[in-house]
């Protein structure tokens, strides 16, 4: 029976994956131009290969992280029509992609979440539990990713720009999403709310980690999907082949493991160790994308440093989760968390 049930769920999660024919496969590039306006370019110097350089740019930003994912807080917050816009304090070369998009519901309460969502999540995903959120009296902005819907420049049909194989520019997709996340916080401060929390699915589980991390007004955090290397789930998912074909021939997973070290959540889990924070790991028994055993090696970290945290593992993989009956098992496990503990 537990056979032919992963069989089905096996099936089931390649229908899901393989739907979208618009994947391509990119060049590689090292991509160190992107690093010009990283608070750290200045204390490396360029000397050796582009490989050596990125390296060496990893390590001054896991030193300083707080540096590298810090910013000036936006000036020109503008909400219309429950649609919150602002300019990215983290800039690229695609004005479209340096507009930041939320979308706001607002609860009659001190408590609220920005919700990531998963990466090529469309425009409209997730507000479901947004709106479940609300009805709980917890307010969220649901932040469009870089690279995503609103923000997807006109060449692109996928969020390509966001997890690619130019390795600068994947370093930087992953600095602006953490930076403007937080810049959402700063905006909800001024609507009157103090108690946050931050939810994020897949890529944007990542994101939350890292701005979980890096922002003490976060005290509850849910990663729906999680691991610990940003590397090995790039190399290994499924959804994500097309990517690794860019990456072979020039690179492997070790190496790939240090040039991404920076975007990494289990660089900084000593960090989140030092805060009071509460944490709810999701993630499932048939994952092909993010697979189980980096989730369960992130949960067995976060016992090892004592971080306070609550496990879920659902009976499904990665896409499947967002099918009936899971979807709503894991909006349920979500809101409960959320309900109980900001």
């Amino acid at each position: 029976m537990k056979k032919w049930y992963a069989r089905r769920i096996d099936a089931w999660e390649q229908q899901l994956c393989f739907r979208s024919t618009n994947r391509v496969v990119r060049p590689f590039d090292w991509g160190t131009e992107w690093a010009a306006h990283w608070p750290q370019v200045g204390l490396v110097t360029p000397n050796g290969s582009p490989e050596h350089y990125i390296k060496q740019l990893n390590d001054a930003a896991v030193k300083d992280s707080h540096a590298f994912f810090g910013y000036e807080p936006p000036t020109d917050f503008k909400l219309t029509d429950g649609l919150l816009r602002f300019t990215s304090a983290a800039r690229t070369p695609y004005p479209e992609n340096d507009v930041v998009h939320a979308r706001y519901f607002p609860a009659k309460s001190n408590k609220a979440v920005v919700l990531l969502p998963h990466w090529n999540a469309p425009a409209n995903g997730h507000l479901g539990l947004c709106r479940g959120l609300q009805k709980l009296g917890i307010a969220s902005l649901r932040i469009s990713l870089p690279y995503h819907d609103f923000r997807m420049p006109p060449e692109l049909q996928r969020a390509d720009y966001a997890v690619s194989s130019n390795i600068g520019r994947t370093i930087d997709a992953t600095r602006q999403a953490v930076i403007d996340v937080r810049s959402c916080y700063d905006w909800l401060q001024t609507q009157g709310y103090d108690r946050f929390g931050v939810v994020g699915t897949s890529l944007g589980s990542c994101y939350a980690c890292l701005a979980a991390t890096h922002d003490e007004r976060i005290s509850v955090n849910v990663f729906n999907h999680c691991s610990t290397y940003f590397a090995d789930v790039v190399w290994t998912g499924l959804s994500t082949q097309h990517i690794r074909e860019g990456l072979e021939g020039h690179v492997d997973v070790d190496r790939l493991r240090e040039l991404w070290m920076a975007i990494s959540p289990v660089s900084y889990l000593d960090k989140l160790s030092r805060r009071s924070t509460k944490s709810l790991f999701i993630y499932t028994t048939y994952d092909t994308t993010f697979l189980p055993k980096y989730s369960r090696d992130i949960i067995q970290r976060m016992r090892d440093y004592e971080i306070d945290h609550k496990v879920v593992v659902l009976p499904c993989g990665h896409y499947t989760m967002g099918e009936t009956p899971f979807k709503f098992l894991d909006g349920y496990h979500i809101c409960s968390f959320l309900k109980r503990n900001l």
